[in-house]
């Protein structure tokens, strides 16, 4: 297996496609000598232009016609959300540190700005073509497959005629447009919100020259609204904007429109606190949490038609500078078109549908805890189902022997089975602890309403470790049963898994989830819930890695024990699939491992600050990201270590956030074909797909990897469709 696995990762390399594009930070260095290393590590990849070069690889989706058409606009979508999310976080964090005039270490002031330029050039490159393949290749696609979505230009008078109804009856009521004078100052504009700005001629009803007015769209209307049947074709389409744009000058009675822009405002995101005031997190978030809306501006977005003196009156506004500014050649809000998609009856462009398989041990078995009691089970999501992680917590409620339950939640989303299953448990007496993560970003509403009311049936619910985002994925079950002897016992049933306790993602993320009884690992989670409620420190683990303790100096150790293996003469080989790589000081000691001779393959599918193939010092190392339909997630690390293949999945990647500033988990797959089903799926097909894979190169840019000859495209995730979805049987 061993041999199979280097002999796919290195045939796989070196069939490079079109570049996305170069994402080396431009810093000013010293000259190079001959030998440009001269036993030094190539400076790392940037880690912000490593994100925008992941979103153009999304970008490139929905650039490729074999890709389902409503799908494409999807992934535009998902551009847009992840740029916001993007500015709302990464940008936002580097202009504090500009601000502050904090340099990020081992960086001057002048090569910080630098980077800063050199990433807003890149984000302002990456939506001007997101906005072309919207114009020129998905929308007249649509368009031609009988999806329409209708400009005012486009409609006809019964069209017209419908929107201004729809106008005057669901919008017009809902709208306060705010004219600016000493006594109307410029209204609080909330974060990523639709608004218009609008210049007026003439004087007002009281014989001023106000000639500036801000209008709010109302957030409580659809972004996208499908035209009534009686005036246009099924799939026909128009956004609120188009319908505002067409009505501004009914606002503004005896009054002419002369110009008018949508724009949009992005604002920092974060939330801060100081750990020295804080006595209850909840009631401090419940604080904080409104004030996001209104943090300080980091982007601008405009109509791409904005005159350039409305732009700039915004920009002042907002304390902006004019590369804050982006020009948008369609709605700035461009994130919400996914409800077209979702709307749009037409299944022959999208995505076709499957249903998850089962493991083996799963099917056709009533009661999970008595598998369970035989051997351990794995599931890969989402080819797999992950209802039995459901009826694993749902068996836990109805089970009159299991008396407690603990569970970390980092995200669930706001309808969760999960979380009234744990409800009903607290009400019906058992003991319940749950570790509810309120700093889960973006997820943090949703959270509190689940803290309170978890609460108010009786669980015990704890916040994680102040200062330290509990980011592991784990459930425990201690069941009250007899030993061989007759003897009472709590047995103990242990969930860990890649990814969160949230049933809609794991239709859409690959991730892989453990259920077992194994006395060590059911010890070792018992002893990780003990530590986080009790803050006291946790004892000794033998099975599991615990972030922030032990995790990074195992990681750590692991790759150094293959580098003396390999300078023993010994077969050596690492192969790790992670969403991130930034962590110095892992990236070093891969480095050195590459340099003794052990061959490195990394499946990164974002950021990842590595330089592979630099000659003398990660020549041995291969990078490639795949990104597909579904949203890679799990994570697994994989040290071959003399023939032993000690293979662990975890919650965390390979950053300083997950290693040093977060409860995270890595944990062994121990059963010997678990192990091996891990491998086949979690590492076999992506270190040998040539659909939807991409390389990463010595210079920082990526390549798309194209099969050898005639040979026809593997795409990973439609291999494990095709193996594990419908009960294939081919899963234990």
């Amino acid at each position: 297996m061993t041999d199979t696995l280097r002999n796919i990762a290195v045939t796989s390399a070196g069939h490079n496609g079109q570049p996305v594009g170069p994402l080396v930070a431009t810093v000013p260095r010293a000259s190079a000598p001959e030998d440009p290393m001269q036993g030094r590590d190539p400076p790392l990849i940037n880690r912000e232009l490593s994100l925008l070069a992941f979103n153009r690889r999304v970008l490139a989706l929905a650039q490729d016609p074999d890709v389902p058409l409503l799908e494409r606009l999807r992934f535009l979508c998902i551009v847009s959300s992840n740029l916001d999310e993007f500015f709302e976080i990464r940008v936002a964090g580097l202009r504090e540190q500009l601000r502050a005039k904090s340099p990020a270490p081992g960086m001057t002031l002048h090569e910080m700005r630098a980077i800063f330029t050199r990433i807003s050039e890149e984000a302002q490159t990456l939506v001007a073509e997101k906005y072309r393949t919207l114009n020129e290749q998905v929308l007249p696609a649509m368009s031609a497959a009988g999806i329409r979505l209708l400009r005012n230009a486009d409609r006809d008078e019964a069209q017209r005629q419908w929107a201004a109804d729809y106008f005057r009856r669901e919008v017009k009521p809902l709208l306060t447009p705010i004219g600016l004078d000493p006594a109307h100052p410029f209204p609080q504009v909330v974060n990523k919100s639709l608004n218009f700005i609008v210049e007026l001629s003439g004087r007002d009803a009281f014989g001023r020259e106000t000639s500036i007015a801000i209008v709010k769209a109302p957030r409580v209307v659809p972004r996208v609204i499908e035209l009534s049947p009686d005036v246009a074709p099924p799939n026909t389409f128009v956004l609120l904007s188009s319908i505002i744009h067409a009505h501004l000058n009914e606002l503004f009675a005896e009054r002419e429109v002369i110009n008018y822009s949508q724009f949009r405002v992005t604002r920092d995101a974060d939330l801060w606190f100081d750990e020295e005031e804080v006595k209850n997190l909840r009631q401090a978030l419940q604080g904080e949490l409104p004030q996001r809306q209104f943090g300080l501006a980091v982007r601008l977005e405009v109509a791409a038609g904005c005159p350039q003196h409305l732009a700039q009156l915004l920009l002042n506004q907002f304390e902006l500078q004019e590369f804050d500014l982006y020009r948008c050649d369609g709605p700035v809000n461009l994130a919400r078109m996914a409800a077209l998609v979702d709307e749009a009856d037409l299944d022959e462009h999208k995505y076709p549908a499957f249903v998850q398989g089962l493991p083996d041990r799963l099917i056709d078995q009533a009661d999970i805890l008595a598998v369970l009691r035989q051997r351990d089970v794995l599931l890969h999501h989402p080819f797999q189902s992950f209802d039995p992680v459901v009826d694993f917590i749902r068996k836990a409620v109805e089970d009159p022997d299991v008396l407690a339950i603990k569970q970390t939640v980092y995200r669930t989303g706001v309808n969760s089975v999960l979380m009234e299953a744990l409800i009903e448990a607290a009400q019906r007496g058992k003991e319940v602890t749950v570790v509810v993560e309120l700093l889960a970003r973006f997820d943090e509403e949703a959270n509190i309403n689940w803290a309170q009311r978890l609460e108010q049936a009786g669980a015990q619910v704890v916040y994680g470790v102040f200062g330290l985002k509990t980011h592991a994925k784990m459930a425990l079950l201690l069941r009250r049963e007899n030993d061989a002897s007759g003897k009472t016992k709590l047995q103990p049933y242990a969930h860990l898994g890649t990814g969160n306790y949230h049933p809609r993602t794991t239709r859409h993320y690959t991730d892989f989830g453990l259920l077992t009884t194994n006395a060590e690992i059911c010890a070792d989670v018992e002893e990780v819930f003990l530590h986080i409620t009790s803050l006291a420190k946790a004892n000794k683990l033998k099975r599991i890695w615990l972030a922030p303790f032990t995790m990074h100096r195992h990681v750590l150790e692991s790759i150094r024990r293959e580098l003396k293996h390999a300078k023993e003469g010994k077969p050596a080989h690492i192969i790790a699939k992670m969403n991130a790589l930034v962590e110095e000081a892992v990236i070093k000691a891969l480095y050195a491992a590459s340099q003794a001779g052990v061959e490195i393959d990394l499946i990164v599918r974002g950021a990842c600050a590595l330089r592979p193939g630099v000659k003398g010092v990660s020549d041995r190392i291969r990078v490639r990201s795949i990104v597909g339909r579904f949203l890679e997630h799990h994570r697994i690390w994989y040290f071959e270590n003399d023939g032993k293949e000690d293979l662990y999945l975890a919650s965390a990647d390979w950053m300083g956030r997950n290693l040093f500033r977060r409860i995270e988990v890595a944990f062994p797959v121990l059963d010997p074909d678990l192990k091996a089903r891990v491998i086949a799926e979690g590492l076999k097909p992506y270190l040998a797909d040539t659909r939807d894979a991409w390389e990463l190169g010595e210079d920082g840019g990526y390549q798309r990897v194209k099969p050898r000859g005639r040979a026809q495209p593997m795409s990973a995730q439609q291999e494990l469709l095709d193996r594990l979805a419908e009960n294939k049987g081919h899963a234990l």
